[in-house]
């Protein structure tokens, strides 16, 4: 049995395409929790909320342990960078093997190298043999296992729900990341403070007991089955076309490239507003930070509550991400800006779950693999790409122009993005007046009367 909808089968023509109704597989609004229903998607969901936490309580204990080895900020970037490296060469060859192996299985091997990483790590710290090159290591290996943990993780979702839950459970599976980001930092900050980082390397190695138990009580008949790919040549050139040839699948990819690259690099300007231009210091790095994963974790469940994965939703999120972030940029006093992040990340939220959602929905299974490879090894690989340009215009120029310059490239990407896919779908812009205000839609190009009330 097919986990897609039509979209799942042979691709439609270009000229066919019509980019401001593509739906995620049900037109009406589902409730906020409804594929947790579904037994196999509440063990994994359960799982991960234990996963994510750990993970996060081993970010924070991984770099703190770093800069008390060597003292060096740039040490700590070292280990940020490794850990994103094996995602940038091998992302694409990640999604080829997930696509060829069974989800469940692979799932499995991924989650155990995860949390033998996390012992091991846990190990060296609480015998005081740790050093440096141990962490940059255990960075490098949790990156490899990412390359095919990511896209399997992501596949697998449609696999445990099918299409009409796909998008409930790509939103909910946000709100889960964004509740541990709440809760890991603050749990691994007592730790670290009272006992050391090694005790949070060890709950994270264990925490992993959680989603490995959930994928071995998952009931096999009850997954939707998904034909695997043969093992051949050009596979991966195979799915690079599969998306170049389909402007569903092409333009959001674009898209979330350059929000990701220039738009999330949140870590350089709120560092920078909280020590340069209000002279907040930690205080405020941290209010900033938790306000913004709050905003993520109320865009995640909004995401939820709706039924359809819209394109023109994610031109729209996008647009308004970029726009705020420019009004971030020259609010000038400490609270409006602080309170600017929760907005923001209701909409960075919803560009990533849409783009996510639309993407998954409109790739044939047997791609999907491949496919979401190329989306996360675009959407995570550029921030760490757009990071020393946005940081170099932060220093030479300010944190109030570097922010301008992620949402006026965030804003111009979305707008043509989104003029890109009207015109693929044969859409012109009609502007009107309805009821006293004025009234902006995309319809065929050959409407040339006044559109009806929605």
């Amino acid at each position: 049995m097919s986990t897609g909808s039509g979209a799942d089968s042979a691709p439609a023509p270009a000229a066919h395409y019509s980019p401001p109704t593509p739906r995620s597989g049900t037109s009406a609004k589902s409730s906020m929790f409804s594929s947790l229903r579904i037994r196999n998607y509440r063990l994994f969901f359960v799982g991960q909320v234990v996963s994510n936490t750990g993970t996060w309580m081993q970010r924070i204990a991984q770099d703190w342990l770093v800069l008390g080895l060597t003292g060096s900020s740039a040490a700590v970037g070292v280990t940020t960078a490794l850990q994103f490296l094996p995602m940038l060469l091998f992302g694409l060859y990640g999604g080829v093997l997930v696509d060829r192996l069974p989800k469940r299985p692979a799932l499995l091997v991924t989650q155990s190298a995860m949390a033998a990483t996390g012992l091991a790590l846990a190990a060296l710290t609480l015998t005081g043999h740790v050093q440096v090159w141990h962490v940059y290591l255990a960075a490098f290996a949790v990156g490899l296992a990412t390359v095919v943990d990511n896209p399997a993780r992501q596949s697998f979702v449609s696999e445990m729900v099918g299409p009409k839950q796909l998008q409930n459970a790509v939103s909910l599976n946000s709100a889960n990341f964004q509740s541990a980001r709440l809760v890991g930092p603050a749990v691994a900050g007592v730790l670290i403070t009272g006992v050391g980082t090694g005790w949070a390397f060890l709950l994270n190695g264990l925490s992993f007991v959680a989603p490995i138990a959930g994928l071995l009580l998952m009931r096999a008949r009850e997954l939707h089955v998904v034909e695997r790919a043969p093992r051949g040549k050009g596979q991966l050139r195979e799915g690079l076309r599969h998306v170049a040839g389909r402007p569903e699948l092409i333009w959001p990819i674009v898209l979330v490239g350059f929000i990701g690259t220039f738009g999330f690099n949140f870590p350089v300007w709120l560092s920078a507003y909280a020590d340069d231009v209000f002279h907040a210091g930690a205080g405020a790095y941290s209010l900033f930070n938790t306000l913004m994963a709050v905003g993520s974790l109320v865009g995640a469940l909004l995401a939820a509550r709706r039924g359809t994965a819209r394109l023109r939703v994610l031109i729209a999120a996008a647009a308004a991400f970029g726009t705020l972030e420019i009004v971030a940029a020259l609010t000038p006093s400490y609270w409006p800006f602080a309170l600017l992040m929760i907005p923001i990340g209701i909409f960075g939220l919803t560009v990533n779950v849409t783009a996510n959602t639309a993407v998954q929905m409109a790739t044939d299974p047997a791609m999907r693999g491949r496919v979401m490879a190329l989306f996360m090894m675009v959407f995570m690989g550029g921030t760490p790409l757009g990071a020393p340009v946005v940081g170099w215009v932060t220093d030479v120029y300010g944190p109030r122009i570097g922010f301008v310059l992620g949402g006026v490239v965030s804003v111009a990407a979305a707008v043509t993005v989104g003029l890109l896919l009207a015109r693929v779908g044969g859409l012109r812009l009609s502007v009107g007046w309805r009821g006293g205000h004025p009234h902006v839609r995309f319809v065929p190009r050959e409407c040339r009367e006044e559109p009806a009330p929605a």
